[in-house]
């Protein structure tokens, strides 16, 4: 039930020629459930594509250059082996961009426990950006990603940028028009939204929510249109200004909260009045950080799409294909957030604190999810979108794809879900344990990242087998999932939030951490169904027994390890505790896997050697 890592990040897409092209398939050819096991079945939106010897480069290439052929050899196989060689690095492109932003973020976050802790005032900000994050997350990324960037990236594709920028400039009016009216009606209804996502709030928690949430919402429609941005830049492979541009905006709140507050310690920063203060400064410095975000990637928008038109002519039978898949993504991306904001409203009725010890946890395992999952994810959609080749190649090609980045995921997930376990003390101390952030609260957020480690993997492959179907223009299946993922997520959530504790006989604080084993669970269930109903339409996937075991075989020896290090150098600093037993971990680990011989760790063994005196040739 706990939040998707929704970090800013969007996607794009590219504009081609509407009178040249035959109508994009409804959606709804797309999702009838075949009844054989065939790669033939489920491909009907891949009949329409060109034969690949006309369709331009999708990877390495930029768009309206040459791409060469291959008079001596298939060009569909040409390309394929030119886009599997190129989706590492674009995959990399992301999770560097993805990683820079989320350390910014984290140090964000490490301001914000030095001045608030676990506070009134940190559980108010935290519970107000829940509501103008839903118009960002679930109207903005989510579905930009899933519907307008398979029918842009297909269009570019072709060498139609014509109908892509139509495309292009439609999307961004109509996204615009949409967002706009939904700010102001968030603005004035308000009062009503906060009974809704935290009725557990009284007094001065309620009335400095209010006050926030009102300053969050046009900051919120700016970072929906910078979702936009994303999928223009994403769709024309310009992965790493979409995924750092999140940077500015962490910085705006950042300096606004030093600004403010200055580096001050005793009776004032414990002051309730100070916290609400230092409270809407910080929403102030988000709402300019939001327009600094989208500001930053206009100039290379507007290179890329050198004919940028905002238009209200929607009679394209693909922007009419963009909005018919908007809507289920739109309605699959807001369950998750409902979901969030019943987490934020069982939250709520815990003890003070667990609104704001909930959103400290979500920053770090949330980490992992987009370092690795989402990096995987985005790099792989717009490639697989242009897939191209008779039904039994796009198949084989899907199936490549997506055994491929599962295995890059589990590789980087494994040991992450198991350092959540055993090592979270650690890795909540190096980031928070500072100013009014105490043991306790370090040991209070451990317990709710050690719960969101049993669904962490299902959550992170889920992504790219939603990625597989949004690139098949499915976006019912994944929807019909994520509903059922909600309902399994909130029954198990109201019963080990609210009464598991006390039938324990433990304190209800620990409620929150009930909440992110609820999602673990539920994850597992959408995951494992997500895979079953892809398997049937392309042929089967998924990781080896072999491969998934030795990985968390390598984690758990790499955690014994690193555990007893914990256990001979006592209590220390956090950044030298850090040093002294996270960095072992990690090193402990790739070596195992390197003996197991997993390619996967043999390449970034490879890369990182590469850059040591000895490496270089």
């Amino acid at each position: 039930m706990t939040q998707e890592p929704e970090d800013n990040p969007t996607t794009g897409d590219t504009p081609t020629n509407h009178d040249a092209e035959p109508p994009a398939p409804s959606p709804d050819a797309t999702q009838r459930e075949p009844q054989a096991q065939t790669p033939r079945e489920g491909f009907k939106v891949e009949a329409r594509f060109e034969e690949a010897s006309t369709v331009a480069g999708e990877t390495e290439a930029p768009v309206g250059a040459a791409t060469g052929q291959f008079p001596s050899e298939n060009v569909v196989a040409a390309r394929e082996r030119e886009a599997t060689a190129s989706s590492g690095k674009y995959a990399f492109l992301v999770g560097a961009g993805i990683l820079l932003s989320r350390i910014v973020g984290l140090v964000r976050q490490r301001v914000f426990a030095y001045y608030f802790g676990n506070s009134f005032a940190k559980d108010a900000f935290d519970a107000a950006f829940r509501i103008p994050n839903f118009l960002q997350n679930a109207f903005g990324e989510g579905a930009l990603s899933a519907s307008f960037i398979p029918v842009y990236a297909n269009l570019l594709a072709k060498g139609d940028e014509e109908e892509a920028n139509h495309v292009a400039g439609a999307v961004f009016t109509l996204l615009a028009l949409v967002t706009s009216v939904l700010v102001l009606g968030g603005v004035l209804a308000t009062p009503y939204l906060i009974n809704i996502i935290a009725p557990g709030f009284e007094g001065a928690r309620q009335e400095l929510t209010l006050k926030l949430v009102r300053i969050f919402f046009p900051g919120a429609g700016l970072l929906v249109l910078s979702a936009w941005c994303l999928g223009v830049l994403n769709s024309h492979r310009r992965f790493f200004l979409s995924y750092t541009a999140p940077i500015i905006w962490n910085f705006a709140i950042i300096a606004a909260l030093v600004g403010f507050g200055g580096w001050q310690s005793g009776g004032q920063m414990l002051s309730e009045d100070f916290g609400a203060r230092l409270a809407l400064m910080a929403a102030w410095g988000s709402v300019i950080g939001s327009a600094l975000q989208f500001g930053v990637q206009l100039p290379t928008v507007f290179r890329l799409i050198k004919r940028l038109r905002l238009t209200f002519n929607f009679a394209s039978a693909h922007l009419r294909t963009v909005v018919k898949n908007f809507l289920p993504v739109f309605v699959s991306r807001g369950v998750i957030q409902i979901s969030a904001f019943v987490d934020q409203l069982l939250a709520s009725y815990l003890p003070i604190g667990a609104v704001s010890a909930l959103t400290f946890a979500q920053s770090i395992y949330t980490l992992p999810v987009s370092l690795f999952g989402m990096s995987v994810s985005a790099a792989e959609l717009p490639a697989m979108s242009s897939a191209t080749g008779s039904i039994e190649e796009v198949a084989g090609q899907l199936r490549r794809r997506l055994d491929g980045g599962l295995r890059q995921i589990a590789f980087f997930i494994v040991p992450s879900a198991m350092a959540f376990v055993a090592l979270g003390d650690i890795i909540v101390g190096v980031l928070y344990r500072t100013g009014r952030f105490t043991d306790a609260d370090v040991l209070y957020v451990w317990g709710i990242i050690a719960g969101s480690a049993t669904g962490l993997l299902a959550s992170t492959l889920g992504r790219l087998y939603s990625s597989t179907y949004y690139a098949l223009h499915d976006t019912r299946t994944p929807l019909r999932y994520a509903v059922l993922r909600i309902v399994v997520s909130i029954s198990l959530g109201v019963l080990l939030a609210l009464y598991l504790p006390p039938a324990l006989g433990i304190e209800p604080r620990w409620g929150v951490a009930g909440l992110t084993v609820a999602s673990g669970m539920a994850g597992w269930v959408e995951f494992f169904l997500l895979r079953r109903t892809l398997n049937r339409r392309i042929g089967r996937t998924g990781l080896p027994f072999a491969y998934i075991s030795k990985l968390w075989l390598a984690a758990l020896l790499s955690a014994v390890i690193a555990w007893g290090i914990k256990l001979l150098v006592g209590r220390r600093h956090p950044l030298l505790l850090a040093a002294l037993i996270l960095v072992p971990y990690g090193l402990l680990y790739f070596a195992i896997t390197t003996l197991f011989k997993l390619p996967e760790a043999r390449t970034v063994v490879g890369r990182f050697t590469r850059y040591l005196p000895f490496g270089r040739r």
